[in-house]
């Protein structure tokens, strides 16, 4: 790990060298013990980066701040919240818009990272959640749309479910880092939601994810216990086992006397 978060030019002189390691994460837990994994880079949503706790507890990867599509739209809608989470603690910011957006940002100095391949937002033009890149003319566009990108200013980009032997290919020239969800193992980078590292829901699973622990059925299980602890809590109330004497305040029993003479007094 390091003492700091690395730089865009740390990043990608790793390039070639090693497969770094991205994670997306949505909670303080989760981005310290990304931190505490050695995790290098993560995914982060806005509010998340703005937490005052946020830096404090993960210090040490490379923070990219999430900027979903629709949430923003304007030049100047991105490059408000863009300056606003790197003053916050952001190392750079995923940027989804247009290549123009992603431009303005890069020329302004704010590091972007970009998105090819399958890309979720726009997925009605390549027949939904599906792989991109399987023939020759759609692997083109996925190399049309990585040199793109790459013109623009990015300096990384995700390249979502794409054959690998496209990906490494697209890889291999292009000076971006490539970040691969389901891309296989010749990009630069790996990159998996912390949600399904974890195994924290019962909905679909991505088919490149890969479930490491069973969050769902702990959660389960503790919400079974909270059940059992809240009926065993108005069983004891309704029995008048609680409160028990351990649970209340001791009074003096000359001073209870005096109390109650006086209460006594005043009412006649």
């Amino acid at each position: 790990m390091h003492d700091k978060a690395p730089t865009v030019a740390d990043i990608l002189a790793e390039k070639g060298r090693r497969q770094l390691t991205k994670l997306r994460v949505e909670s303080l837990e989760e981005a310290a013990a990304a931190n505490d994994a050695g995790i290098d880079m993560l995914s982060v949503p806005p509010e998340l980066i703005t937490h005052a706790r946020f830096r404090e507890v993960c210090p040490s990867p490379f923070v990219v701040g999430g900027l979903e599509p629709g949430l923003f739209v304007t030049e100047e809608d991105y490059l408000r919240i863009s300056f606003q989470l790197l003053n916050a603690g952001a190392n750079a910011v995923y940027c989804g818009a247009s290549l123009p957006i992603v431009r303005r940002l890069r020329d302004e100095g704010i590091p972007v990272v970009g998105h090819v391949g399958l890309i979720p937002s726009r997925r009605t033009w390549t027949g939904g959640f599906r792989a991109v890149g399987k023939t020759c003319d759609s692997a083109l566009m996925v190399l049309e749309q990585t040199k793109a990108l790459e013109d623009a200013g990015a300096f990384a980009a995700e390249i979502e479910v794409v054959p690998p032997a496209v990906a490494e290919a697209i890889s291999n020239r292009t000076t971006m880092l490539m970040i691969s969800m389901g891309a296989g193992s010749g990009c630069d980078a790996q990159y998996l939601f912390a949600c399904d590292v974890l195994g924290s829901h019962d909905g679909h699973y991505p088919r490149h994810s890969k479930v490491y622990r069973d969050f769902f059925a702990q959660f389960q299980r503790l919400q079974e216990e909270r059940v059992s602890a809240f009926r065993d809590y108005a069983r004891d109330v309704a029995d008048r086992t609680f409160p028990e004497d351990g649970h209340l305040v001791d009074m003096d029993e000359n001073e209870l006397a005096r109390f109650l003479e006086a209460i006594d007094a005043s009412a006649s």
